[in-house]
């Protein structure tokens, strides 16, 4: 890469100024791309693995890289969330490793600190929760926050100066003061619909500021030049005249205007700032912060999922951010900044928007991307996102299917030295993602094929037949080393899935239609459709949001207390209601089925068994998938011809292996690729706790 300031050879000039130098406060930041903090669900558990992940996207150009929520105290404990800690000084190793990895590449290393008030519940430490006043913990948890005194507020101070203090000596460049996503004390304290104190720290705005105003004080004194203060706050709660809107928002900003080195604009909650892009479009924060920055002198940062170098250089240039802020686009590419520079904008693995990096930090699991399949894997297996380990010799190695994993397992496995060839039995390329991505709302899933595809195309080792379904016999006779099925997998029709473990009793004359029937463009035959979702995840939810557009009258029934309810670890659970309750969708929440009769399916309460009926003409089973490996099943059997046909291994990979989500099959063919012929035993590295003595 150019030497800083140095304008790259193959740079578009349009972009020259997403790689200006910014000034924050005592430290500058190499260029305009500033990645925010983002939970990840490593934190204090996997140190190294975080500090491998957030080294990576130094190394691709991110100027800033900044860590999720780090907590200040045993006060602030977000248990059973997995975020960093700056308790006391054990953790500062912990902490220096994620600094050293980020300076290793000449970017500043940010540090957000946090205490969350009622929004979390101190499970593991089990102090009493604190906030501005007496009231519920905001978590499903039968405890109460108690009122702050005065000794609280002081106490408070002192524990976020100390964390500051220890975030200086682990090395870090930027410390921030969290004001954010309706979930830290700070903004507890802002917000009219939470603080009702009737003290100098509640009632009006400038008593309801004043402790973020004494914080951010307390944090400029104790960085004194050492480092920035970053001030991260909610630019309108959005929850009409009981909370925070514009105008306090810009009052707050007004008076504090140059107390920060940088503002950092976030909106509403968190499940709203990371919208899905089932629901919004990128840059919709837009709106929200413009006209923000016309308040301070210091620069700003705000998100907006942005993955097009033109929309960024206009948030730039029409004055809206100083800082390019990113979080899910820095996991699906931590490459993006890089690839601009060198002017390879088609190369950039663009964020589809789905959110399963999010569900990782819900579950309380290592974070995961759909289109990046090494995020989280840097350290735990080794793998980079733009490098892999090249293959001895050159084997050939026969993909069977085009779906995500196959088009990754190729896409790798040619990038390794491999001649692969890729055979496809319908026209079109992307197996599930092609035919999903044609639902509504789904349309930037469409970037996992295309990124894929468009490796492919560039790389000379890769030979695609379409519409070339494959039998055993022809796989035993084309003379490859390896053999990889990659045939995904169908929806099944019978209704078994985790209620029915055996075939529902359907009667002969019903319409049974699955998701697979749905995406074919086959439609029901009658008006009333009813969708049993028994895998709640999205694709109920979008089918049903298909069938209205279709003109039908559509009822979903579930067996969860919540329609799509795993969507919830994706942040979407409530956006996804309320956008079945406006399209006039029926929804039965606690009900299975107990059969499917011709006009009408039999309702069954899956704990009191209480029985109902739902009159229908169709219905639409999402249930569970049967793996399509007829093809895999024939290999096997055909074993003992292996050796003749000069086949070394035969792979199941993807859907046809077990099916999962799609970011789980571009895994499975990464992981394929990665192993396939590799030297040493794959080894998933693992974090110890070590014991202390006595």
């Amino acid at each position: 890469m150019p030497h800083d300031g140095e304008p790259s050879r193959d740079r578009d000039p349009r972009y020259d100024v997403l790689f200006e130098p910014v000034q924050i406060g005592p430290v500058v930041a190499r260029n305009r791309f500033y990645q925010v903090p983002q939970c990840n669900g490593l934190g204090h558990r996997a140190p190294e693995a975080l500090a491998a992940m957030r080294g990576v996207k130094a190394e691709g150009g991110w100027a800033v890289v900044c860590t999720e929520e780090t907590e200040i105290h045993p006060n602030s404990d977000v248990t059973p969330y997995v975020e960093l800690r700056a308790w006391d000084d054990s953790d500062i190793p912990s902490l220096s490793r994620i600094a050293d990895e980020v300076h290793a590449h000449n970017s500043l290393a940010g540090i957000e600190l946090a205490h969350n008030g009622p929004h979390a519940a101190n499970r593991m430490t089990r102090e009493p929760p604190i906030g501005p006043v007496d009231c519920l913990v905001d978590v499903i948890e039968p405890v109460q926050a108690r009122r702050m005194s005065k000794t609280d507020i002081a106490e408070f101070r002192g524990w976020h100066r100390d964390a500051v203090a220890r975030s200086i000596r682990a090395g870090f460049d930027i410390v921030y003061v969290y004001a954010g996503h309706r979930m830290a004390l700070l903004q507890w304290f802002l917000s009219p619909e939470w603080n009702h104190r009737d003290d100098e720290y509640g009632g009006s705005l400038e008593n309801r500021f004043r402790l973020l105003r004494e914080v951010l004080e307390d944090a400029r004194e104790e960085a004194d030049g050492r480092a920035a203060i970053a001030c991260r706050l909610c630019a309108d709660e959005l929850v009409g005249p009981v909370g925070l809107e514009r105008p306090e928002i810009e009052e707050i900003v007004g008076n504090l205007a140059e107390l920060p080195d940088l503002w950092d604009f976030q909106t509403g909650s968190w499940s709203f700032d990371s919208s899905t892009s089932r629901f919004q479009p990128e840059s919709f924060q837009e709106q929200y912060v413009r006209g923000l920055k016309d308040l301070t002198t210091k620069p700003v940062v705000g998100v907006g999922r942005f993955t097009s170098p033109d929309e960024m250089v206009r948030q730039v240039n029409s004055g809206i951010l100083d800082l390019v802020g990113a979080a899910r686009p820095s996991i699906a590419d931590p490459f993006l900044p890089s690839k601009i520079e060198e002017g390879r904008l088609d190369d950039i693995r663009e964020c589809i928007g789905c959110n399963i990096c999010v569900s990782g930090d819900n579950l309380v699991a290592p974070i995961r991307c759909t289109q990046n399949p090494t995020m989280g894997e840097e350290w735990r297996r080794g793998w980079h996102p733009e490098r892999v380990t090249p293959v001895v010799d050159t084997p050939r190695v026969l993909v069977v299917g085009a779906g995500p994993s196959g088009l990754e397992a190729a896409h790798t496995l040619a990038k390794r030295g491999f001649e692969v060839t890729i055979v496809e039995a319908t026209r079109d390329l992307g197996g599930r993602v092609d035919r999903e991505s044609r639902l509504p709302g789904l349309a930037a899933w469409r970037r996992v094929v295309d990124y894929r595809v468009g490796q492919i195309d560039k790389l000379p080792n890769v030979e695609i037949y379409r519409e070339s379904p494959m039998t055993v016999d022809e796989v035993l006779g084309y003379g490859f080393d390896h053999v990889a099925v990659a045939t995904g997998s169908a929806w099944r029709a019978d209704g078994v899935g985790r209620q029915h473990a055996t075939p529902l009793p359907i009667e002969a004359g019903a319409e049974v239609l699955t998701p697979d029937d749905l995406m074919a463009g086959i439609r029901p035959r009658g008006h009333r459709v009813v969708i049993f979702d028994d895998d709640h995840y999205y694709l109920g939810g979008v089918l049903a949001e298909l069938l209205v557009g279709d003109g039908h009258e559509v009822a979903i029934v579930t067996p969860e207390p919540l329609v799509s309810a795993w969507t919830a670890y994706s942040n979407e659970q409530a956006t996804i209601h309320r956008r079945l309750f406006s399209l006039g969708v029926s929804l039965y929440t606690q009900q299975s089925l107990a059969g499917i009769d011709e006009g009408l399916v039999r309702l069954i309460h899956p704990v009191t068994k209480a029985m109902d009926q739902l009159e229908c003409d169709s219905v639409a089973l999402v249930t569970s998938r049967k793996p399509t490996n007829g093809l895999a099943a024939d290999l096997d059997h055909r074993q003992a011809d292996w050796a003749n046909a000069g086949i070394s291994s035969v792979r199941v990979i993807g859907d046809a292996w077990a099916p999962s989500t799609i970011a789980a099959a571009v895994w499975s063919g990464h992981r394929y690729a990665r192993e396939l012929e590799a030297t040493g035993q794959s080894v998933v590295r693992r974090e110890h706790v070590r014991l202390s003595g006595g």
